[in-house]
Parts: C-alpha cells; sequence; structure tokens
C-alpha cells in the first residue's frame, strides 16, 4: 500500500482516453468555448495502448485495485476494446470500468462486455428530452442514451447513472431519473455540481446541496440508508422503497470527503493529476518515450502520491486555483 502526505492509500486510477467528446455540457464543454477551433490534442500526444497498459501494470504494485476509463468521452477512440481486452487480464484489477455519455454504447456494448468490461457509469442528468438537448449542448436524444444502457444491461454490464444537478436547470430530473432507473436495478448518483475546470463559470447558488436532493427523494418515497460497499466510496447510498430504487448522494461541495479520497488521474497525454481540482501534474509520458525502466517510472509515482496533500474541496473559498479541465484530465 503507498499512502500519501495525509495516510490516504492509492487504490482508484482514472484514465482519460482522449479529451475529445460528442457532447458540449455547459458544467464541462461550454460549446463557446469547446466550438470549432478549439485545439484538441493531436494523434501522436496520446498515449497507445501500450504506453496505457505499461503505466497500469507498473502502478498495481503500489495498491491500485479500481481502473477507470474516462475522457472526454472514451468511446470515441476506436481500440478501446483491444485496450479493455488487455486490461480485463489482470487479476488484481478488482474493478475495470468506464464512464460514458452513452450515446454510442447501444452499439458497442456487446464488444466492451466479450472484451472483459466489469461495468459501465452513464452521464445521464435528465430524462426529459428538452432538458436532456439543452444540457447536452448538441441536442443529442434521450432516448439513444437509453437504447445504450438497455444494451449494456443485456449483455451483461453492471451500470450506474450519474447525474449532476444543478439549481435552475434540472431539479425536476431527480424523481423521474429514479422512477426510471430503480425497475431495471440500475443505482442512480446524483452529483453536486461542482466548479471543475476554467469554463463553467461555476456560481455556489447553483448548487443544490446534497440534502435538498434527499428532501425531494423523501417527500415522495420512504428512505432506506444502505452500508458503503466498499472503502473510499464516495456517495452516501439510499434506498427509495416506492420505487425499489437504489440513489447515492455525492456531496463534494456541501460535505467533502477529501479524507478518503484515493484517486489519481492520469490525462490522455500521460500526465499524472493527484486532484480533480489542479493544474499540477508530473508527466509520466516524456520520461517512458525517453528510455525509463519500469521501476524508475514507479518510484515517480511512488514519490509524487508520497508527497500529495491535495484537499481543494475541504479548502473551498480559502484558496485560488487554476484547475485544468475535467474533459482533459479525466472526471
Amino acid at each position: 500500500m503507498t499512502l500519501d502526505a495525509l495516510g490516504r492509500p492509492l487504490r482508484d486510477l482514472r484514465i482519460s482516453l482522449t479529451d475529445r467528446c460528442n457532447f458540449r455540457c455547459r458544467y464541462c464543454m461550454p460549446a463557446e468555448i469547446f466550438g470549432p477551433g478549439y485545439a484538441f490534442l493531436p494523434h501522436e500526444s496520446l498515449l497507445s495502448n501500450e504506453e496505457i497498459v505499461r503505466l497500469v501494470r507498473v502502478i498495481l504494485p503500489l495498491g491500485l485495485k479500481k481502473v477507470r476509463l474516462t475522457g472526454g468521452e472514451p468511446l470515441l477512440r476506436r481500440d478501446i476494446a483491444e485496450l479493455i481486452a488487455i486490461l480485463a487480464s489482470y487479476e488484481s484489477i478488482e474493478d475495470l470500468a468506464l464512464t460514458t455519455n452513452g450515446i454510442l454504447l447501444a452499439h458497442q456494448a456487446e464488444a466492451l462486455a466479450l472484451a472483459g468490461l466489469h461495468r459501465v457509469t452513464v452521464s445521464m442528468d435528465a430524462l426529459d428530452a428538452d432538458i436532456f438537448a439543452r444540457m447536452n449542448g448538441v441536442s443529442a436524444k434521450a432516448e439513444r442514451v437509453m437504447a445504450g444502457i438497455h444494451a449494456a444491461l443485456l449483455y451483461g454490464l453492471k451500470v450506474k447513472i450519474n447525474a449532476v444537478i444543478q439549481r435552475g436547470v434540472n431539479e425536476s430530473q431527480i424523481l423521474p431519473l429514479l422512477q426510471w432507473a430503480g425497475p431495471l436495478g440500475i443505482p442512480v448518483r446524483f452529483i453536486e455540481y461542482m466548479d471543475v475546470g476554467e469554463s463553467n463559470q461555476w456560481q455556489l447558488p447553483e448548487v443544490v446541496p446534497a440534502e435538498e436532493i434527499l428532501s425531494i427523494i423523501c417527500a415522495e418515497s420512504d428512505v432506506t440508508p444502505l452500508s458503503a460497499n466498499d472503502q473510499g466510496e464516495v456517495a452516501k447510498r439510499y434506498l427509495a422503497t416506492a420505487w425499489s430504487s437504489e440513489f447515492g448522494l455525492i456531496s463534494s461541495v456541501t460535505k467533502p470527503f477529501c479524507s478518503a479520497c484515493n484517486r489519481a488521474r492520469i490525462s490522455a497525454d500521460g500526465k499524472m493529476f493527484t486532484c480533480l481540482f489542479t493544474a499540477k501534474f508530473i508527466d509520466l509520458r516524456a520520461p517512458m518515450r525517453d528510455g525509463a525502466d519500469d521501476a524508475q517510472l514507479a518510484d515517480l509515482v511512488r514519490a509524487t502520491w508520497h508527497k500529495r496533500d491535495d484537499r481543494y474541496s475541504e479548502l473551498r473559498g480559502k484558496m485560488v486555483v487554476k484547475k485544468a479541465e475535467m474533459s482533459y484530465l479525466g472526471g
């Protein structure tokens, strides 16, 4: 086990496969900034499958148990099934997951499942067609995402839904999401709108606190608290008995959980970040391409984690930091 300066283990690795996305959600990639002419990473800058696998292999002995593939939109990467198949061969990876907006999932669910993916988290902030279209910024249809979710279930993938709740935008979708997902056995995680990156013009009044979300659900259903699934789980889990719907509340603004954070992130171009809310990183791609061996890479990761003392959410409002965009470093 590799511990940071605050005694937190390195157990969870988020790997971005691309900084590109086919949505333009306002809280992540607003179209006026990430529009035509925006300079995304060139292909040669991206880590290859072989480089991604090598980094995972190097980090696994440091205590890593969970690997999640993110973006951008990871399903835009054509060779993703081949990458998953290699990662799935490592028995010490207890949880191999993918986060996606789901718009391409119906076409790829079978290949992902056959490759060995364990589960998929679908970012879906609304069921209402108009609200969903406004939030994703490209008028994508909720029905396509729902079809992708059904396909994932058909091929045996576990599914979870993440919904970012923003005041004045989609509070009305909290109950419909639960009512739809419950009968399908899909847990829904409601996430407080966060100040990720520098582009979403985040304001505190736009946050719907987790306690308020809970009160909205409790007004329509009895709610039973559930125990955590595993160490470091960030969502407080509940069961809405009216619809047999499991849901979770991620209160990263109103009740930060930095003390339990065990996540590292690697961007699509091989930079390792130790916090979602930072622009500080170490470059792993450069030494890897310059000939560093596995031991040297492991020492670099270990030394970086040992020095880690990030706890931005606990200090929010008391410090000013420049933050990398979530679409770049992976959510």
